[in-house]
């Protein structure tokens, strides 16, 4: 599949879903601190084998689980808020989330304490949900103390062939799915345009095709695991601006992308074709109104879909924690501005907002800015359940 430029991606077709909601309006890892501070301190280069004494039932997102049909209910289980401890992590999945978003000051004890962690979570729960993670290697590998050290991933191209690196990529995803973790954003397939650090070593290479064949055999060895991998940050922030952390970031023109930032999910996605999508705030001139960050944008997930022929779940970008989006817009306003846009799962990482987040997708669902259908279809490519007939 060879990717062209397409004259649809215009500013009127791209974005009258945000527009129509009235609000004003950038990747990196999921949560909002400093990819160069994530790094956890590690005791060996291996994953550690143990993991936690409670029970932990196979669960995958692909799992068929129902899809909800009561609104308020839809609107829950189509959003990951972070989870900061035992106690709030069961509040926000009695609450209907959909899953958690275990970011990098969480309690460590959800991880590694026997009746308080992830597995007990679902035993206590009663029913499947996502657990996510940024878990790369390198700069960016949430709780290396538990969860084991790895290269980053421009070391492990530079070091090993695609199939050591999908072995690699079993590992990591055996230890996270020990520990109740079962989906990974990771790998990144941003090429290193070598000018940000924010990208820097975490691309596999300077090489868009290369890139795409690493990041899809380091896909294969999680979903070998058990452990739903997602493809970041599209439409690509190698040679963005800048950092979506700080501020808004711009890519060069959207003809430009298809010859270089698109090529790695071109190649990856048919070659791992179970990993889901991130979408970054990014702002590309030339799609949609060239000015709306991609994550809000109807005409970035028209991309993905059309041209990219992505048919998997969609995540967003940390919403919450990164000033290309929260500058501009609080929590609830960027969930419904991202759903109606083409979202599926928005994630964010600042804490206390998932009733207010909640409240804001059913009224958009009661006065008709989301649709229950659009909503119970985003439930099911996250779940793999079946449509209420």
């Amino acid at each position: 599949m060879e990717l062209s430029p397409s004259p649809m991606f215009s500013a009127r077709t791209a974005a009258a879903a945000v527009l129509t909601l009235g609000l004003g309006f950038g990747l990196a890892s999921c949560d909002s601190e400093q990819p160069e501070s994530t790094k956890e301190p590690a005791a060996s280069s291996s994953a550690p084998g143990a993991a936690s004494a409670s029970a932990a039932p196979s669960t995958t997102p692909s799992e068929e689980v129902p899809v909800p049909v009561d609104r308020r209910q839809l609107a829950a289980s189509v959003l990951m808020p972070p989870a900061v401890n035992y106690d709030d992590a069961l509040a926000k999945l009695q609450a209907g989330a959909g899953g958690i978003f275990i970011t990098s000051w969480a309690d460590p004890a959800l991880l590694s304490e026997p009746g308080r962690d992830i597995n007990a979570l679902r035993a206590a729960v009663g029913r499947d949900f996502q657990v996510s993670i940024d878990f790369e290697g390198g700069r960016v590998q949430r709780f290396s103390e538990i969860l084991g050290e790895h290269p980053a991933p421009a070391q492990m191209a530079a070091e090993h062939s695609p199939e050591e690196v999908e072995q690699m990529g079993a590992e990591i995803g055996r230890v996270l799915k020990e520990h109740g973790i079962n989906v990974d954003f990771a790998p990144v397939l941003d090429v290193d345009g070598g000018e940000l650090e924010v990208v820097g070593d975490r691309s596999f290479s300077t090489d868009p095709k290369q890139a795409g064949e690493y990041g899809a055999a380091f896909a294969r060895g999680l979903e070998s695991a058990g452990v739903k991998a997602v493809f970041k940050h599209f439409p690509g922030h190698g040679r963005a601006s800048g950092d979506t952390h700080l501020g808004e970031a711009v890519t060069p023109p959207l003809e430009e992308l298809y010859g270089h930032e698109f090529v790695p999910f071109q190649e990856a996605i048919p070659a791992a074709p179970a990993a889901g999508l991130m979408m970054g705030h990014l702002v590309v001139p030339g799609l949609g109104d060239g000015q709306t960050p991609a994550s809000i944008n109807p005409a970035a997930y028209q991309l993905a879909r059309e041209q990219l022929h992505y048919g998997g779940p969609i995540y967003t970008d940390d919403i919450g924690g990164m000033a290309s989006i929260a500058d501009t817009m609080n929590v609830p306003q960027a969930v419904v501005a991202a759903l109606a846009s083409g979202a599926d799962m928005p994630l964010w990482s600042t804490d206390a907002e998932f009733p207010a987040a909640v409240d804001a997708v059913a009224a958009a669902l009661d006065d008709g800015t989301l649709t229950d259908v659009q909503l119970q279809a985003s439930a099911q490519r996250l779940t793999g359940g079946k449509l209420p007939e």
